[in-house]
Protein backbone atom coordinates (compact mmCIF):
# COMPACT_ATOMS: atom_id res chain seq x y z
CA UNK A 1 0.00 0.00 0.00
CA UNK A 2 1.28 3.47 -0.46
CA UNK A 3 0.03 7.07 -0.67
CA UNK A 4 1.53 8.97 -3.76
CA UNK A 5 2.04 12.25 -4.22
CA UNK A 6 1.34 13.97 -0.32
CA UNK A 7 3.72 16.48 -0.71
CA UNK A 8 2.15 17.23 -4.08
CA UNK A 9 -1.19 17.96 -2.46
CA UNK A 10 0.36 20.47 -0.18
CA UNK A 11 0.71 22.91 -4.03
CA UNK A 12 -2.69 22.40 -4.77
CA UNK A 13 -5.58 23.63 -2.13
CA UNK A 14 -8.93 22.54 -4.29
CA UNK A 15 -10.23 19.19 -4.56
CA UNK A 16 -13.36 18.32 -5.90
CA UNK A 17 -15.46 15.78 -5.20
CA UNK A 18 -16.72 13.08 -6.98
CA UNK A 19 -20.48 12.77 -6.55
CA UNK A 20 -21.50 9.18 -6.03
CA UNK A 21 -22.53 6.61 -3.21
CA UNK A 22 -19.95 3.89 -4.27
CA UNK A 23 -16.11 4.34 -4.35
CA UNK A 24 -14.64 5.40 -7.92
CA UNK A 25 -11.96 2.92 -8.48
CA UNK A 26 -9.51 2.78 -11.40
CA UNK A 27 -7.28 -0.45 -11.15
CA UNK A 28 -3.57 -0.17 -12.97
CA UNK A 29 -0.69 -1.47 -13.52
CA UNK A 30 -1.77 -5.07 -13.42
CA UNK A 31 1.55 -7.78 -12.94
CA UNK A 32 2.07 -11.45 -12.25
CA UNK A 33 1.61 -10.94 -8.63
CA UNK A 34 0.26 -7.47 -8.19
CA UNK A 35 -2.70 -4.67 -8.98
CA UNK A 36 -2.99 -0.89 -8.27
CA UNK A 37 -6.62 0.30 -6.90
CA UNK A 38 -6.75 3.99 -7.19
CA UNK A 39 -9.96 4.54 -4.85
CA UNK A 40 -11.87 7.58 -4.58
CA UNK A 41 -14.56 8.46 -2.40
CA UNK A 42 -16.63 11.78 -1.71
CA UNK A 43 -16.38 11.33 1.92
CA UNK A 44 -14.39 10.59 4.53
CA UNK A 45 -14.47 7.23 4.47
CA UNK A 46 -12.30 3.90 6.38
CA UNK A 47 -12.01 1.04 3.80
CA UNK A 48 -10.30 -1.89 3.08
CA UNK A 49 -10.51 -4.84 0.12
CA UNK A 50 -11.34 -8.67 0.50
CA UNK A 51 -10.03 -10.93 -1.81
CA UNK A 52 -9.78 -14.04 -3.20
CA UNK A 53 -9.32 -16.30 -6.35
CA UNK A 54 -13.20 -17.93 -6.19
CA UNK A 55 -16.16 -15.92 -6.57
CA UNK A 56 -17.47 -14.88 -3.31
CA UNK A 57 -14.50 -16.11 -1.07
CA UNK A 58 -12.77 -13.70 0.34
CA UNK A 59 -9.30 -15.56 2.00
CA UNK A 60 -7.09 -12.23 2.17
CA UNK A 61 -7.85 -8.38 3.55
CA UNK A 62 -5.91 -5.55 3.12
CA UNK A 63 -5.01 -2.93 6.22
CA UNK A 64 -7.71 -0.33 6.40
CA UNK A 65 -7.36 2.40 4.96
CA UNK A 66 -8.43 6.34 5.89
CA UNK A 67 -9.85 8.07 2.93
CA UNK A 68 -10.15 11.82 2.49
CA UNK A 69 -12.97 13.03 0.49
CA UNK A 70 -12.15 13.83 -3.33
CA UNK A 71 -8.52 12.49 -2.62
CA UNK A 72 -7.82 9.27 -4.88
CA UNK A 73 -5.52 6.62 -2.38
CA UNK A 74 -3.60 4.17 -4.31
CA UNK A 75 -3.69 0.44 -2.89
CA UNK A 76 -1.04 -2.18 -4.25
CA UNK A 77 -2.66 -5.54 -3.67
CA UNK A 78 0.51 -7.68 -3.63
CA UNK A 79 1.32 -11.15 -3.54
CA UNK A 80 -0.99 -12.61 -5.73
CA UNK A 81 -0.38 -15.49 -7.97
CA UNK A 82 0.60 -15.62 -11.76
CA UNK A 83 -1.73 -16.34 -14.53
CA UNK A 84 -4.92 -15.91 -12.31
CA UNK A 85 -8.51 -14.53 -11.83
CA UNK A 86 -9.71 -12.78 -8.82
CA UNK A 87 -12.11 -11.71 -7.07
CA UNK A 88 -12.54 -8.68 -4.86
CA UNK A 89 -14.76 -6.02 -3.46
CA UNK A 90 -14.31 -3.42 -0.78
CA UNK A 91 -15.84 -2.99 2.88
CA UNK A 92 -16.19 0.45 3.34
CA UNK A 93 -17.51 3.09 6.52
CA UNK A 94 -18.52 6.40 6.10
CA UNK A 95 -19.55 7.05 9.76
CA UNK A 96 -23.24 6.89 9.58
CA UNK A 97 -24.80 3.51 9.65
CA UNK A 98 -21.78 1.21 9.62
CA UNK A 99 -19.59 -1.27 6.73
CA UNK A 100 -21.24 -1.40 3.40
CA UNK A 101 -20.21 -3.46 0.18
CA UNK A 102 -19.38 -2.70 -3.07
CA UNK A 103 -20.24 -5.27 -5.91
CA UNK A 104 -17.79 -8.03 -6.52
CA UNK A 105 -15.42 -6.94 -8.61
CA UNK A 106 -12.42 -9.10 -11.19
CA UNK A 107 -9.23 -8.68 -12.38
CA UNK A 108 -6.56 -11.28 -13.96
CA UNK A 109 -2.54 -11.31 -12.98
CA UNK A 110 -0.30 -11.87 -15.99
CA UNK A 111 -1.17 -14.41 -18.40
CA UNK A 112 1.22 -17.22 -19.17
CA UNK A 113 2.91 -18.01 -22.82
CA UNK A 114 -0.41 -20.09 -24.81
CA UNK A 115 -2.90 -17.99 -23.26
CA UNK A 116 -6.15 -16.57 -24.70
CA UNK A 117 -6.94 -13.51 -23.73
CA UNK A 118 -8.70 -9.69 -24.91
CA UNK A 119 -7.85 -6.22 -24.39
CA UNK A 120 -9.67 -3.07 -25.96
CA UNK A 121 -8.29 -0.13 -27.26
CA UNK A 122 -10.15 3.62 -27.34
CA UNK A 123 -8.98 7.00 -28.71
CA UNK A 124 -9.80 10.57 -29.25
CA UNK A 125 -12.78 10.72 -26.29
CA UNK A 126 -12.95 14.58 -26.71
CA UNK A 127 -15.34 15.14 -24.31
CA UNK A 128 -13.82 17.93 -23.05
CA UNK A 129 -14.84 19.91 -26.41
CA UNK A 130 -17.75 18.54 -26.73
CA UNK A 131 -16.72 16.60 -29.96
CA UNK A 132 -17.40 13.82 -28.07
CA UNK A 133 -20.90 12.87 -26.77
CA UNK A 134 -21.11 11.60 -23.33
CA UNK A 135 -24.40 9.23 -23.43
CA UNK A 136 -22.56 7.64 -27.17
CA UNK A 137 -19.55 7.26 -24.67
CA UNK A 138 -21.39 5.60 -21.65
CA UNK A 139 -22.13 3.06 -24.44
CA UNK A 140 -19.08 2.18 -25.47
CA UNK A 141 -17.79 1.79 -22.23
CA UNK A 142 -20.09 -0.37 -21.87
CA UNK A 143 -19.73 -2.81 -25.24
CA UNK A 144 -15.98 -3.21 -23.86
CA UNK A 145 -17.40 -4.42 -20.45
CA UNK A 146 -18.93 -6.80 -22.57
CA UNK A 147 -15.98 -8.13 -23.44
CA UNK A 148 -15.01 -8.83 -20.94
CA UNK A 149 -11.34 -8.09 -21.51
CA UNK A 150 -8.00 -8.39 -19.46
CA UNK A 151 -7.54 -3.94 -19.90
CA UNK A 152 -8.05 -1.76 -22.21
CA UNK A 153 -5.88 1.39 -23.44
CA UNK A 154 -6.88 5.03 -24.68
CA UNK A 155 -4.68 6.32 -26.82
CA UNK A 156 -4.95 9.55 -25.89
CA UNK A 157 -6.93 13.66 -26.56
CA UNK A 158 -9.03 12.31 -23.22
CA UNK A 159 -8.31 14.63 -20.55
CA UNK A 160 -6.23 17.57 -21.94
CA UNK A 161 -7.15 20.80 -23.53
CA UNK A 162 -4.72 22.44 -25.16
CA UNK A 163 -7.00 25.03 -26.96
CA UNK A 164 -5.64 27.86 -24.79
CA UNK A 165 -2.28 26.37 -23.60
CA UNK A 166 -0.92 29.97 -22.35
CA UNK A 167 -3.74 30.78 -19.75
CA UNK A 168 -5.20 27.96 -18.53
CA UNK A 169 -4.76 26.93 -15.10
CA UNK A 170 -3.71 24.04 -12.91
CA UNK A 171 -7.07 23.87 -11.53
CA UNK A 172 -8.94 23.97 -14.90
CA UNK A 173 -6.52 21.12 -15.82
CA UNK A 174 -7.44 19.23 -12.71
CA UNK A 175 -11.24 19.56 -13.01
CA UNK A 176 -10.57 18.09 -17.04
CA UNK A 177 -8.63 15.15 -15.40
CA UNK A 178 -11.18 14.08 -12.60
CA UNK A 179 -13.92 15.05 -15.11
CA UNK A 180 -13.37 11.12 -16.45
CA UNK A 181 -13.45 9.19 -13.17
CA UNK A 182 -16.74 8.71 -13.02
CA UNK A 183 -16.94 7.45 -16.67
CA UNK A 184 -14.18 5.29 -16.64
CA UNK A 185 -15.15 3.85 -12.99
CA UNK A 186 -17.79 2.18 -14.22
CA UNK A 187 -16.11 -0.36 -16.08
CA UNK A 188 -12.15 -0.10 -14.69
CA UNK A 189 -13.28 -1.74 -11.16
CA UNK A 190 -13.02 -4.70 -13.37
CA UNK A 191 -10.40 -3.67 -16.02
CA UNK A 192 -6.83 -2.18 -15.60
CA UNK A 193 -6.75 0.95 -17.65
CA UNK A 194 -3.49 2.26 -19.75
CA UNK A 195 -3.46 5.39 -21.10
CA UNK A 196 -1.49 6.79 -24.24
CA UNK A 197 -0.44 10.89 -24.10
CA UNK A 198 -2.42 12.21 -27.00
CA UNK A 199 -1.32 15.66 -28.63
CA UNK A 200 -4.41 17.67 -26.69
CA UNK A 201 -2.83 16.50 -23.36
CA UNK A 202 -0.39 19.26 -24.05
CA UNK A 203 2.38 17.06 -21.88
CA UNK A 204 4.54 18.10 -24.48
CA UNK A 205 8.39 19.53 -24.74
CA UNK A 206 7.17 22.94 -26.17
CA UNK A 207 5.12 23.94 -23.02
CA UNK A 208 7.33 22.32 -20.87
CA UNK A 209 9.60 25.04 -21.37
CA UNK A 210 7.11 27.69 -21.24
CA UNK A 211 7.00 29.49 -17.41
CA UNK A 212 9.29 26.58 -16.23
CA UNK A 213 7.40 25.00 -13.35
CA UNK A 214 4.26 26.27 -13.67
CA UNK A 215 2.78 25.70 -17.17
CA UNK A 216 -0.18 23.53 -19.14
CA UNK A 217 2.25 20.57 -19.35
CA UNK A 218 3.55 20.68 -15.70
CA UNK A 219 0.12 20.64 -14.42
CA UNK A 220 -1.06 18.27 -16.94
CA UNK A 221 1.08 15.70 -15.81
CA UNK A 222 1.00 16.14 -11.84
CA UNK A 223 -2.99 16.00 -12.28
CA UNK A 224 -2.93 12.76 -14.53
CA UNK A 225 -0.55 11.28 -12.43
CA UNK A 226 -2.71 12.20 -9.41
CA UNK A 227 -5.69 10.67 -11.01
CA UNK A 228 -4.54 7.53 -12.89
CA UNK A 229 -2.14 5.11 -12.02
CA UNK A 230 0.23 4.31 -15.45
CA UNK A 231 3.05 2.14 -15.40
CA UNK A 232 6.53 3.09 -14.38
CA UNK A 233 9.68 1.05 -14.57
CA UNK A 234 10.36 -1.82 -12.09
CA UNK A 235 11.33 -5.15 -12.26
CA UNK A 236 7.60 -5.67 -14.44
CA UNK A 237 7.13 -3.29 -16.58
CA UNK A 238 10.19 -1.25 -18.56
CA UNK A 239 9.67 2.51 -19.71
CA UNK A 240 10.92 6.00 -19.26
CA UNK A 241 13.30 6.58 -16.01
CA UNK A 242 14.10 9.77 -16.38
CA UNK A 243 13.28 12.21 -13.76
CA UNK A 244 11.83 15.66 -14.21
CA UNK A 245 11.16 18.48 -11.91
CA UNK A 246 8.58 20.35 -10.38
CA UNK A 247 7.47 17.34 -8.19
CA UNK A 248 6.87 15.10 -11.52
CA UNK A 249 9.31 12.35 -10.59
CA UNK A 250 8.76 9.66 -13.95
CA UNK A 251 6.29 10.92 -15.76
CA UNK A 252 4.60 7.57 -16.76
CA UNK A 253 4.61 8.27 -20.09
CA UNK A 254 6.61 5.84 -21.90
CA UNK A 255 6.51 1.95 -21.17
CA UNK A 256 5.79 -1.94 -22.19
CA UNK A 257 5.52 -5.40 -20.29
CA UNK A 258 4.26 -8.72 -21.95
CA UNK A 259 1.11 -10.01 -21.36
CA UNK A 260 0.59 -14.45 -22.58
CA UNK A 261 2.30 -14.37 -26.00
CA UNK A 262 2.31 -10.65 -26.74
CA UNK A 263 4.41 -7.59 -26.28
CA UNK A 264 3.45 -4.09 -25.70
CA UNK A 265 4.74 -1.14 -26.15
CA UNK A 266 3.51 2.24 -25.52
CA UNK A 267 4.92 5.47 -27.15
CA UNK A 268 5.06 9.19 -26.36
CA UNK A 269 5.48 11.11 -29.48
CA UNK A 270 5.37 14.16 -28.12
CA UNK A 271 7.63 14.10 -24.79
CA UNK A 272 11.30 13.35 -24.23
CA UNK A 273 13.38 15.87 -26.74
CA UNK A 274 10.48 15.20 -28.87
CA UNK A 275 8.34 18.76 -29.41
CA UNK A 276 10.03 21.42 -29.03
CA UNK A 277 7.72 23.37 -31.33
CA UNK A 278 4.34 23.72 -30.97
CA UNK A 279 4.20 21.25 -34.39
CA UNK A 280 7.21 20.20 -35.49
CA UNK A 281 7.69 18.84 -39.30
CA UNK A 282 9.41 16.85 -41.09
CA UNK A 283 13.22 15.86 -39.44
CA UNK A 284 12.42 18.36 -36.94
CA UNK A 285 10.11 16.16 -35.09
CA UNK A 286 11.91 12.85 -33.20
CA UNK A 287 11.16 10.62 -30.70
CA UNK A 288 14.33 11.93 -28.76
CA UNK A 289 17.43 9.53 -28.57
CA UNK A 290 16.79 8.31 -25.46
CA UNK A 291 12.85 7.09 -26.28
CA UNK A 292 14.18 5.68 -29.16
CA UNK A 293 16.78 3.19 -28.04
CA UNK A 294 14.60 2.57 -25.54
CA UNK A 295 12.34 1.18 -28.00
CA UNK A 296 15.31 -0.43 -30.05
CA UNK A 297 16.37 -2.49 -27.33
CA UNK A 298 13.29 -3.48 -26.27
CA UNK A 299 11.81 -4.62 -29.69
CA UNK A 300 15.24 -6.53 -30.22
CA UNK A 301 15.53 -8.32 -27.01
CA UNK A 302 11.85 -9.36 -26.98
CA UNK A 303 11.03 -12.97 -27.64
CA UNK A 304 7.05 -12.35 -27.77
CA UNK A 305 5.24 -14.15 -30.76
CA UNK A 306 3.41 -10.95 -31.10
CA UNK A 307 4.17 -7.22 -30.85
CA UNK A 308 2.21 -4.20 -30.74
CA UNK A 309 3.13 -1.07 -30.43
CA UNK A 310 1.17 1.78 -29.44
CA UNK A 311 1.09 5.83 -29.80
CA UNK A 312 -1.52 8.88 -30.68
CA UNK A 313 0.06 9.16 -33.90
CA UNK A 314 2.77 8.60 -36.36
CA UNK A 315 4.84 11.40 -35.77
CA UNK A 316 2.19 12.89 -33.45
CA UNK A 317 0.65 15.33 -36.07
CA UNK A 318 -0.48 15.36 -39.85
CA UNK A 319 -3.08 12.88 -40.51
CA UNK A 320 -2.77 9.75 -42.25
CA UNK A 321 -0.33 6.42 -41.39
CA UNK A 322 1.55 4.58 -43.81
CA UNK A 323 1.96 8.28 -46.24
CA UNK A 324 3.59 9.40 -43.05
CA UNK A 325 5.59 6.09 -42.29
CA UNK A 326 7.79 5.93 -45.26
CA UNK A 327 9.15 9.55 -44.50
CA UNK A 328 12.06 11.29 -42.06
CA UNK A 329 12.79 9.52 -38.45
CA UNK A 330 9.77 7.43 -38.99
CA UNK A 331 10.58 5.77 -42.41
CA UNK A 332 13.98 7.72 -43.44
CA UNK A 333 13.09 9.23 -46.46
CA UNK A 334 13.09 12.90 -47.22
CA UNK A 335 10.36 14.30 -49.20
CA UNK A 336 12.00 13.92 -52.45
CA UNK A 337 12.11 10.14 -51.49
CA UNK A 338 16.48 9.87 -50.99
CA UNK A 339 16.91 7.97 -48.18
CA UNK A 340 18.50 10.72 -45.18
CA UNK A 341 18.53 8.86 -42.16
CA UNK A 342 21.83 8.42 -41.74
CA UNK A 343 22.32 12.17 -42.58
CA UNK A 344 19.32 13.50 -40.08
CA UNK A 345 19.88 10.66 -36.90
CA UNK A 346 23.85 9.72 -37.24
CA UNK A 347 24.60 6.61 -35.42
CA UNK A 348 21.16 5.89 -34.53
CA UNK A 349 21.39 2.39 -36.90
CA UNK A 350 17.77 2.80 -38.70
CA UNK A 351 14.47 3.95 -39.40
CA UNK A 352 11.46 3.67 -36.50
CA UNK A 353 9.50 1.61 -39.66
CA UNK A 354 12.68 -0.43 -40.03
CA UNK A 355 12.73 -1.66 -36.89
CA UNK A 356 9.24 -2.69 -36.79
CA UNK A 357 10.07 -4.72 -39.73
CA UNK A 358 13.28 -6.17 -38.65
CA UNK A 359 11.91 -7.41 -34.93
CA UNK A 360 8.82 -8.73 -36.32
CA UNK A 361 6.26 -5.60 -34.84
CA UNK A 362 2.63 -6.90 -36.16
CA UNK A 363 0.42 -3.96 -35.28
CA UNK A 364 1.26 -0.36 -34.92
CA UNK A 365 -2.26 1.28 -33.49
CA UNK A 366 -2.33 4.71 -33.46
CA UNK A 367 -5.61 7.19 -32.93
CA UNK A 368 -5.86 10.81 -33.88
CA UNK A 369 -7.82 10.78 -37.08
CA UNK A 370 -10.73 9.96 -35.65
CA UNK A 371 -11.78 7.21 -38.06
CA UNK A 372 -11.33 3.61 -38.56
CA UNK A 373 -8.42 2.68 -41.20
CA UNK A 374 -6.65 -0.55 -41.79
CA UNK A 375 -3.20 -0.54 -43.78
CA UNK A 376 -0.82 -2.47 -44.48
CA UNK A 377 3.29 -1.55 -45.01
CA UNK A 378 5.99 -4.47 -45.78
CA UNK A 379 3.94 -6.54 -43.39
CA UNK A 380 3.28 -4.74 -40.63
CA UNK A 381 0.02 -3.80 -40.17
CA UNK A 382 -1.20 0.34 -39.67
CA UNK A 383 -4.58 0.48 -37.32
CA UNK A 384 -6.41 4.07 -37.01
CA UNK A 385 -8.70 3.48 -34.15
CA UNK A 386 -12.33 5.25 -34.42
CA UNK A 387 -13.40 7.53 -31.94
CA UNK A 388 -15.80 5.79 -29.11
CA UNK A 389 -18.12 9.45 -28.85
CA UNK A 390 -18.93 10.28 -32.34
CA UNK A 391 -22.75 10.55 -32.06
CA UNK A 392 -22.59 11.98 -36.12
CA UNK A 393 -20.21 8.76 -37.18
CA UNK A 394 -18.83 10.63 -39.55
CA UNK A 395 -16.32 13.39 -38.32
CA UNK A 396 -12.89 11.38 -39.21
CA UNK A 397 -14.53 9.57 -42.25
CA UNK A 398 -15.57 13.33 -43.91
CA UNK A 399 -12.21 14.77 -42.58
CA UNK A 400 -9.36 12.51 -42.96
CA UNK A 401 -10.29 9.70 -44.78
CA UNK A 402 -8.71 10.90 -47.64
CA UNK A 403 -5.07 10.70 -45.50
CA UNK A 404 -5.45 6.74 -45.85
CA UNK A 405 -5.03 4.24 -48.81
CA UNK A 406 -7.28 1.73 -47.95
CA UNK A 407 -10.24 0.22 -45.65
CA UNK A 408 -11.82 3.63 -44.41
CA UNK A 409 -15.07 3.46 -42.36
CA UNK A 410 -16.68 6.32 -40.26
CA UNK A 411 -18.49 4.80 -37.17
CA UNK A 412 -18.19 5.57 -33.32
CA UNK A 413 -16.75 2.55 -31.34
CA UNK A 414 -13.77 0.43 -29.99
CA UNK A 415 -11.32 -2.31 -30.96
CA UNK A 416 -11.56 -5.42 -29.77
CA UNK A 417 -8.26 -7.30 -30.00
CA UNK A 418 -7.94 -10.94 -29.18
CA UNK A 419 -4.70 -13.15 -28.79
CA UNK A 420 -4.33 -16.53 -28.79
CA UNK A 421 -2.04 -18.94 -30.07
CA UNK A 422 -3.50 -19.45 -33.57
CA UNK A 423 -2.96 -15.83 -34.37
CA UNK A 424 -4.33 -12.11 -33.39
CA UNK A 425 -7.86 -10.96 -34.18
CA UNK A 426 -8.53 -7.29 -34.38
CA UNK A 427 -12.58 -6.18 -34.82
CA UNK A 428 -14.30 -2.97 -34.90
CA UNK A 429 -17.08 -2.75 -32.71
CA UNK A 430 -19.88 -0.19 -33.47
CA UNK A 431 -21.23 1.99 -30.78
CA UNK A 432 -24.67 3.15 -31.73
CA UNK A 433 -27.29 5.62 -29.94
CA UNK A 434 -30.47 4.01 -29.18
CA UNK A 435 -31.90 6.81 -31.68
CA UNK A 436 -29.92 5.78 -34.60
CA UNK A 437 -30.87 1.84 -34.13
CA UNK A 438 -34.69 1.75 -33.36
CA UNK A 439 -35.70 1.34 -37.28
CA UNK A 440 -33.84 -0.24 -39.89
CA UNK A 441 -30.56 0.44 -38.73
CA UNK A 442 -27.31 -0.96 -37.49
CA UNK A 443 -27.07 -2.91 -34.32
CA UNK A 444 -25.26 -1.30 -31.26
CA UNK A 445 -22.12 -3.70 -30.84
CA UNK A 446 -21.87 -4.63 -34.44
CA UNK A 447 -18.58 -5.61 -36.17
CA UNK A 448 -18.10 -2.99 -39.01
CA UNK A 449 -14.53 -4.45 -39.71
CA UNK A 450 -12.25 -7.78 -38.63
CA UNK A 451 -8.71 -9.14 -39.42
CA UNK A 452 -6.40 -11.77 -38.64
CA UNK A 453 -2.55 -11.51 -37.76
CA UNK A 454 -1.52 -15.50 -38.18
CA UNK A 455 2.21 -14.99 -37.17
CA UNK A 456 4.99 -12.25 -35.65
CA UNK A 457 6.08 -11.78 -39.38
CA UNK A 458 2.76 -9.58 -39.86
CA UNK A 459 1.53 -12.26 -42.53
CA UNK A 460 -2.02 -11.58 -42.83
CA UNK A 461 -5.13 -13.23 -43.55
CA UNK A 462 -8.26 -10.27 -43.87
CA UNK A 463 -11.50 -10.81 -43.28
CA UNK A 464 -13.65 -7.72 -43.74
CA UNK A 465 -17.22 -8.08 -43.05
CA UNK A 466 -19.95 -6.65 -44.92
CA UNK A 467 -21.97 -4.63 -42.65
CA UNK A 468 -20.75 -1.58 -43.60
CA UNK A 469 -21.27 -0.88 -47.00
CA UNK A 470 -18.49 1.96 -48.40
CA UNK A 471 -19.70 4.60 -50.32
CA UNK A 472 -19.57 8.21 -51.65
CA UNK A 473 -21.80 10.92 -50.82
CA UNK A 474 -21.98 14.66 -51.49
CA UNK A 475 -23.72 17.19 -51.46
CA UNK A 476 -26.62 16.33 -54.39
CA UNK A 477 -25.96 12.50 -54.26
CA UNK A 478 -24.88 9.34 -52.57
CA UNK A 479 -23.66 6.67 -54.87
CA UNK A 480 -22.51 3.17 -53.98
CA UNK A 481 -19.33 1.75 -55.35
CA UNK A 482 -19.17 -1.95 -54.37
CA UNK A 483 -20.00 -5.11 -54.54
CA UNK A 484 -23.71 -4.31 -53.59
CA UNK A 485 -24.00 -1.89 -56.74
CA UNK A 486 -25.52 -4.38 -59.29
CA UNK A 487 -28.99 -4.54 -60.92
CA UNK A 488 -31.32 -5.45 -57.96
CA UNK A 489 -29.77 -2.77 -55.50
CA UNK A 490 -32.81 -0.51 -53.77
CA UNK A 491 -31.74 2.40 -50.97
CA UNK A 492 -34.23 3.42 -48.85
CA UNK A 493 -33.30 6.84 -46.34
CA UNK A 494 -35.16 6.52 -43.17
CA UNK A 495 -34.62 9.57 -41.12
CA UNK A 496 -34.02 9.57 -37.45
CA UNK A 497 -37.75 9.60 -36.40
CA UNK A 498 -37.70 5.92 -38.50
CA UNK A 499 -39.76 7.75 -41.48
CA UNK A 500 -39.16 6.76 -44.67
CA UNK A 501 -37.36 9.97 -46.63
CA UNK A 502 -36.76 8.03 -50.19
CA UNK A 503 -36.50 4.90 -51.73
CA UNK A 504 -34.97 4.71 -55.43
CA UNK A 505 -34.05 1.09 -57.35
CA UNK A 506 -30.82 1.77 -58.55
CA UNK A 507 -26.75 2.46 -56.91
CA UNK A 508 -27.18 6.52 -57.21
CA UNK A 509 -29.98 8.52 -54.80
CA UNK A 510 -30.02 12.42 -55.88
CA UNK A 511 -29.90 14.54 -52.52
CA UNK A 512 -30.91 17.74 -53.53
CA UNK A 513 -33.99 18.07 -52.46
CA UNK A 514 -33.86 16.63 -48.77
CA UNK A 515 -32.42 18.45 -45.98
CA UNK A 516 -28.92 18.22 -44.47
CA UNK A 517 -28.68 16.19 -41.60
CA UNK A 518 -28.34 12.03 -39.99
CA UNK A 519 -29.92 9.49 -42.03
CA UNK A 520 -30.20 6.02 -41.75
CA UNK A 521 -29.45 4.48 -45.71
CA UNK A 522 -30.69 0.76 -46.36
CA UNK A 523 -29.12 -0.76 -49.26
CA UNK A 524 -30.79 -3.98 -50.44
CA UNK A 525 -29.07 -6.36 -52.88
CA UNK A 526 -28.55 -9.86 -54.53
CA UNK A 527 -25.81 -10.08 -51.98
CA UNK A 528 -27.67 -9.36 -49.02
CA UNK A 529 -29.07 -6.03 -47.22
CA UNK A 530 -26.44 -3.42 -45.14
CA UNK A 531 -27.44 -0.11 -43.32
CA UNK A 532 -24.62 2.16 -42.80
CA UNK A 533 -26.02 6.40 -40.82
CA UNK A 534 -24.53 8.65 -43.13
CA UNK A 535 -24.61 12.46 -42.85
CA UNK A 536 -26.05 14.78 -46.11
CA UNK A 537 -24.33 18.65 -46.12
CA UNK A 538 -25.65 21.02 -48.83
Amino acid sequence: MKFRFSILLLAFTAIISVKAQLPNIILGRPTDTSITASVLFDKSTEWYVEYGSSPGVYGSTSKTVKAEPGIPFELDITGLQPNSRYYYRIQYNTGNAGYSQTPEYTFHTQRVKGSTFKFTIEADEHLYDKKGVRSLYQICLANQAAEKPDFMLSLGDTFGDDHNPFDITSKELQDLHLDYRPFLGNITHSIPFYFCLGNHEGEMDYYLLKNPGANLAVWGTLWRKFYYPNPYPNSFYSGNTNEEAYGIGTPENYYSWTWGDALFVVLDVYRDQCDTSAKPQNWNWTLGYPQYSWLKKTLEESTSKYKFVFAHHVRGQGRGAITNAKYFEWGGMDSKGGNQFDKYRPNWGKPIHQLFVDNGVNIFFQGHDHLFAHEVLDGVTYQECPMPSDSTYEIGKLANADAYTSDTLGGSGHLTVTVSPQGVKVDFVTAYLPADTAIAGPHNRDIAFSYTVQSATGIQEETPTKEIAEMSFYDKSIQISNEYSNDETTMTLINTLGNHIAHINGSIMNTESIASGHYMLVIKSSTGTVSKPICIIH
